[in-house]
């Protein structure tokens, strides 16, 4: 797929704000810090289209961006970061659900996993709430080129044995370095995929 037009719809915190222009909607989510806004932005080729910050946590807002005037990337917020209160943890994932099961032309979520640490409960709690909702996701794994081969290798080893104590077989796996760009291809072409059979 080639990215000729990508544009800010729109930034909201209501699940009833959605576009009212509904097209096929792959949305991005992932712990805070993760790397989020950088992959989008390399997905698009833009610098600064999704903001990136020092500070994790930042994006607590639903964000809709138009490509190729055919579908939605939607960036999500942030869960999981330490600093802010458990209540605020749990209304911010709640916001996510509500929006994941509301969403009328959610195709796929794309769920953003750091390469260099170990298995996080939350990630995998999180994961096994989308296969119990049916809700279709792809792991990507951000910031590969930070770690070695060897040890990205054994990360995914862990991942893989822990994700299959309880599933079956595991969703789609993309490694991604915004860095470099790798995986950018990978995942567009994902995309283009499922909306070529929707």
């Amino acid at each position: 797929m080639k990215i000729t037009q990508s544009e800010f719809i729109q930034s909201t915190n209501s699940i009833e704000k959605l576009p009212e222009q509904q097209m096929p909607e792959f949305a991005f989510v992932g712990r805070s810090n993760v790397g989020k806004s950088a992959l989008i932005n390399m997905l698009l080729q833009r610098k600064n289209l999704a903001h990136t910050s020092q500070k994790p946590g930042r994006t607590r807002t639903i964000n809709h961006y138009k490509i190729n005037d055919r579908w939605y990337m939607v960036d999500l917020p942030g869960y999981g970061y330490a600093q802010t209160s458990k209540k605020e943890r749990r209304q911010m994932i709640q916001f996510l659900k509500e929006y994941m099961l509301k969403a009328p032309s959610l195709m796929n979520l794309f769920v953003l996993l750091d390469s260099r640490i170990n298995p996080q409960k939350s990630d995998l709690q999180f994961m096994e709430w989308l296969g119990i909702h049916e809700i279709p996701f792809t792991m990507v794994f951000t910031k590969i080129d930070k770690l070695s081969s060897s040890a990205l290798k054994k990360n995914m080893v862990r991942y893989r044995e822990e994700m299959l104590k309880t599933w079956e077989f595991l969703p789609p796996v993309i490694q991604t370095s915004s860095h470099s760009g790798q995986g950018r291809e990978e995942i567009l072409q994902y995309i283009e995929q499922i909306l070529e059979i929707s």
